[in-house]
């Protein structure tokens, strides 16, 4: 039987349309047709800048591209990250239905997501061991995408975890996850946001025992500040410090009622609790936004000019 490598991106840093799938050597799950073997390939939109991080890079990866005279497939996926992006989904699968039959799918569809296997469409080294978040953010599409559920999946091996609410898990599935990154070649990084209202002074040693790269909270709205304080005690006690940009901190910007001069306190608030602030635009449905907060978010999105803004405006 042949294999074929599948890739897929669940984080919200899609780029670009993104073609992927197998060469003839590897296997494929379940057999191959009687003509050969079976090849999938996958096609899915987003902003091309942002691709490199999670997006597949082997030789059948196509980013912003259309159809070839060259390629062939049994299937084409495409995999829609946000919903500004399903017009443009509609125009690709009709692009691609030359080549193979085409589904379209993916977060912006608010399709829950199945198990997580390893290779499969995301880049080696990323890992979701759970799905779902059992809190409901008013502007937050995984409840209604996984319905208000917390999910446990088996445990893969990876470094870069991608859950919804990692520690929103039993405290076995967590000790499992942590278990697991201490024997990865990689020094681990959450990109999926830690719950700091969750945090514990035993969660927060252990996580210190990892030497991670990079923890990512979340500070979305007021009740978020007192926590991530907390929070940011608890990790620093435990050996963290802002010398060495672990602790990150996603704010969410540009939402109805809020100005630049709030998002410029709650960066400080960030900064002072002991996290790196990092920017996240709100933008609705349509994927519309005011573009001075676009030039906001430039200053608080670039770890490098970040750090150098946090310590004019708030100090050390």
């Amino acid at each position: 039987m042949k294999k074929c490598s599948m890739y897929t991106f669940a984080v919200a840093m899609l780029a670009g349309m993104i073609l992927t799938g197998c060469s003839s050597s590897e296997e494929i799950p379940g057999g191959t047709p009687d003509n050969g073997p079976k090849l999938k390939i996958e096609t899915r939109s987003a902003d091309a800048a942002e691709a490199a991080y999670a997006t597949p890079d082997d030789d059948l990866v196509r980013i912003n591209a259309i159809p070839s005279l060259f390629d062939e497939a049994d299937e084409v996926h495409i995999s829609v990250a946000f919903t500004w992006h399903l017009k443009w989904a509609e125009w690709a699968a009709k692009q691609w239905a030359c080549v193979a039959p085409v589904k379209v799918g993916g977060p912006a569809l608010n399709e829950p997501g199945g198990d997580f296997i390893p290779g499969m469409y995301l880049k080696k080294g990323y890992v979701i061991t759970s799905r779902g978040c059992p809190n409901r953010c008013w502007f937050c599409a995984v409840p209604k995408r996984e319905g208000g559920q917390l999910r446990e999946l088996p445990v893969t091996d990876g470094w870069i975890v991608s859950d919804d609410n990692l520690l929103a898990c039993s405290p076995r599935h967590i000790d499992e996850v942590f278990s697991m990154l201490a024997r990865q070649p990689h020094r681990p990084i959450f990109t999926g946001g830690l719950e700091a209202a969750l945090m514990t002074s035993q969660m927060a040693a252990q996580l210190y025992q990892l030497h991670p790269q990079r923890l990512f909270f979340a500070y979305d709205t007021p009740n978020d500040l007192e926590p991530l304080q907390e929070a940011g005690k608890m990790l620093t006690d435990a050996g963290f410090s802002k010398s060495n940009h672990a602790l990150r901190c996603y704010i969410l910007i540009g939402y109805k009622g809020d100005t630049m001069e709030k998002a410029h306190k709650r960066m400080g608030e960030a900064w002072r609790a002991g996290f790196m602030p990092f920017a996240m635009l709100y933008r609705d449905n349509s994927g519309q936004f005011d573009p001075a907060w676009k030039w906001f978010q430039g200053q608080w999105a670039n770890p490098r000019i970040t750090y150098c803004n946090c310590k004019r405006d708030f100090g050390d």
